[in-house]
């Protein structure tokens, strides 16, 4: 996926899509990424994202993993680069972007993968009834985040204990919360990568998309 791929926007200016150049003329599922981004900041995400720029090598290895089986991975771009309270404003980003991936899409089954703040935007819209399952890398699960939404989701954590700026601890008791109110739910602790999984980062890479892709074989 590059930067030139088209941009599908939701009635509401709201969770633009990023669809890669090439994808399914009809698919019979998809996968959408969701980056990392801040606790406040209502500016936007500037040209140059770091964080949606370390995405797409996982972007890249689940294209690769699903390749035989008319998956479209796509990316979520958020109007501000925080989640801002009670606002949580990449939540409501992934919400609008399931919407209009459904648009474009069809009700094909969807698979969640998000990093750090993405990864709590990517759990809290888990509750859409495309959402197949999530797979949230260094998630930010702070105490009190809701589960009940989660129930029949396949729901996966992936974490280096060593994070130092999101709880992996915090993680752990996320999954355990969510499988009393009936998820699938699993923590898999990662032996290296800290927050930004750039140390071992084909490991990373590789899982993420092993996940994705038996998430949706599961189904």
């Amino acid at each position: 996926m590059t930067a030139a791929a088209h941009r599908g926007t939701t009635p509401t200016g709201e969770g633009r899509v990023l669809l890669p150049r090439a994808r399914p003329a009809r698919p019979a599922a998809a996968v959408l990424l969701l980056h990392g981004g801040r606790a406040d900041g209502l500016e936007p995400p500037p040209p140059l994202n770091l964080p949606a720029l370390r995405m797409r090598p996982f972007a890249t290895a689940i294209a690769r993993a699903t390749r035989d089986s008319d998956v479209l991975v796509a990316e979520v771009r958020y109007r501000h680069r925080g989640w801002n309270g009670d606002r949580r404003d990449a939540a409501r980003d992934a919400e609008a972007a399931l919407a209009r991936l459904r648009e474009l899409a069809g009700e094909v089954p969807v698979v969640l993968v998000g990093h750090s703040m993405g990864g709590r935007a990517a759990l809290r819209a888990a509750g859409d009834p495309l959402v197949r399952g999530v797979v949230a890398l260094a998630p930010w699960c702070p105490p009190g985040e809701p589960v009940g939404h989660l129930a029949g989701r396949r729901i996966r954590l992936l974490h280096d204990e060593r994070d130092r700026v999101t709880s992996a601890a915090e993680s752990w008791e996320f999954v355990r919360r969510a499988r009393l109110a009936g998820a699938d739910a699993a923590g898999i602790p990662m032996p290296a990568g800290g927050h930004a999984m750039l140390r071992d980062a084909g490991t990373w890479h590789r899982r993420a998309a092993e996940l994705a892709a038996a998430v949706l074989a599961a189904g």
